[in-house]
């Protein structure tokens, strides 16, 4: 080959592959977040853990789990109904590193009992980190840890489930559950007719001796390769909860028919199906027609898992835009050395710093909601908060870090553009933005003391920080207002902006200062770049998001 085509051929100022990094240990808001809700004593584990995350073969995995999807596999070779997802090994060794790490159970004791401390911001942490790799295998991860909370209301049920479901061994094979060495579980509430309005389901379940026969369908059944699944359906009394598992107790397959896979979007590595039910087995959770008091726990904890992965996935933007920006020259100047390229990352940075504060401290609140009255309320009111402004933040941050790498972040070789697609997900999955609104509006309602309480409690966090005051205020004025789910969104937005930065003010006081005044005590523009930053201030927050 002559020099000149070698020449032609030639790769040069390309930034380097964002892996073999320490996902935790190079994320200082992560480790300060961590540390100042109280999981100081995890720190070593959390490098550890960032560490093998971050390592170029697991960020291969979810490569490999995502672009070769899941299989519907409706009959075996005979013509026998078998009704099985198939994956790419790569999603089953995503899972099995998850289950090792107990993120789907490292809250619960062996018998299902909350298990305390600082276990749900380690946890978190845990699923942070790993959404920053491949989200779509945290869905089933997710509803796992979930479903013991409404396994609470049957204590029977519970102990004979939790010796499967509380190990850390991921078992994918196609077998009854109790024959296992672990778990998972998957859900069904929605149906064709009514979405989010589960009241509306037509799904019927009769009594069949100690259980019940469900007939009918669901329009979406999340991760249907699971061992069993809660199911929403009409007995007698009303809308019910069900535990219904894949295999009858005689062994049998059970009446669960899928019908296709949705070709979804995003959550490309994750199944998700349509499905009917033919006289399916299950056991009644619970008093017929409390089936949505039942659910309620397992909810508030998955969109606390919703918050945690939009965070996760924006973190990962942002990490990508700044190893891109400090190694791509453009006259004669890295990008990250640009005033208005700056900029853009710093008020990145800075949104970051504090989405990871107020996720973390959410977390504190769920660890300490059982005995702390304050901490409790803080949790009943704020999840919902803290769902849609986070999930609702995602898509339109990771447009920007895609936007950073320039081309090079549009392609799908590059990770951006798959957390791109998958980042809608978590602000439609477990109620939408209107619906985490309506639930605001009715926590205040309900528990108007918890909810002063709450309010109390952030204007003493925040202090004086710019803006703290007035935002209070405009809250309060908006939600007594006749008409407050017409300002719902808004008064909303405004709460979280000012618990983010009551969080942010324990771990990083400068931080909450600069987040205070561009978001609080000033109109901050649309797009990111139009907070006015000193280059002081870029250049410290830029050392911190990426070490």
């Amino acid at each position: 080959m002559s020099s000149a085509a070698s020449a032609r051929t030639d790769v040069f100022n390309q930034s380097p592959p964002f892996e073999d990094v320490n996902l935790f240990a190079q994320d200082r808001p992560l480790v300060e977040a961590v540390t100042a809700n109280g999981g100081a004593d995890a720190v070593s584990d959390l490098t550890e853990f960032g560490k093998h995350w971050g390592s170029a073969a697991m960020i291969e995995r979810g490569r490999l789990a995502n672009e070769n999807t899941p299989k519907l596999k409706t009959f075996d070779a005979r013509g026998f109904r078998r009704d099985q997802v198939e994956f790419h090994p790569a999603y089953h060794e995503l899972m099995a590193h998850s289950a090792h790490a107990g993120i789907h159970n490292s809250t619960w004791t062996a018998k299902g009992e909350a298990a305390g401390g600082a276990s749900e911001v380690v946890r978190g942490a845990r699923l942070f980190i790993v959404a920053q790799v491949e989200s779509g295998h945290l869905c089933p991860i997710t509803m796992t840890r979930a479903a013991v909370g409404a396994l609470g209301v049957d204590p029977a049920l519970k102990a004979k489930v939790m010796p499967v479901l509380g190990t850390r061994s991921y078992d994918p094979t196609f077998a009854p559950w109790w024959s296992k060495r672990g778990m998972t579980m998957g859900m069904g509430m929605t149906e064709r007719q009514g979405g989010t309005d589960v009241r509306a389901n037509i799904t019927r379940a009769v009594p069949d001796g100690d259980a019940y026969r469900v007939t009918g369908h669901k329009w979406f059944m999340s991760a249907p390769m699971c061992d069993a699944f809660l199911v929403l359906a009409q007995a007698e009394g009303g809308l019910t909860c069900f535990f219904m598992p894949r295999f009858a107790p005689d062994g049998s397959i059970n009446g669960i028919r899928f019908q296709r896979l949705k070709d979804k979007l995003g959550n490309r590595s994750n199944a998700s199906s349509e499905v009917e039910f033919d006289n399916a087995y299950a056991l009644r959770l619970g008093e017929e027609g409390r089936g949505v008091r039942t659910i309620i726990e397992m909810v508030s904890l998955t969109r606390q898992d919703c918050a945690l992965s939009s965070v996760g996935l924006m973190r990962s933007g942002l990490a990508h835009a700044i190893n891109h920006t400090r190694h791509r020259s453009v006259f004669q100047k890295h990008l990250a050395d640009q005033p208005l390229m700056q900029s853009v990352l710093a008020d990145m940075a800075l949104h970051i710093e504090a989405s990871t504060a107020l996720v973390m401290r959410l977390c504190r609140a769920f660890d300490r909601a059982p005995f702390d009255s304050v901490e409790a309320a803080y949790m009943r009111l704020l999840t919902p908060v803290v769902k849609y402004w986070t999930c609702k933040s995602a898509p339109g941050f990771l447009y920007e870090a895609m936007e950073c790498l320039g081309g090079n972040g549009y392609i799908e070789e590059g990770i951006l553009a798959r957390h791109y697609r998958e980042s809608p997900v978590n602000a439609i999955w477990e109620g939408s933005g209107n619906v985490m609104c309506l639930d605001v509006l009715r926590a205040l309602s309900r528990e108007a003391e918890g909810a002063e309480v709450v309010m109390k409690h952030l204007a003493a966090q925040a202090g004086d920080l710019p803006g703290a005051k007035e935002t209070l205020g405009f809250v309060a004025k908006a939600f007594r207002r006749p008409d407050a789910e017409r300002l719902a969104r808004v008064a909303v937005e405004r709460l979280a902006l000012l618990a983010a930065a009551a969080a942010l003010q324990e771990v990083s006081p400068a931080s909450a200062e600069l987040f205070a005044a561009t978001r609080l005590g000033a109109a901050h523009g649309n797009l990111y770049g139009s907070a006015d930053l000193s280059a002081d201030a870029s250049r410290r927050l830029l050392d911190r998001a990426l070490a």
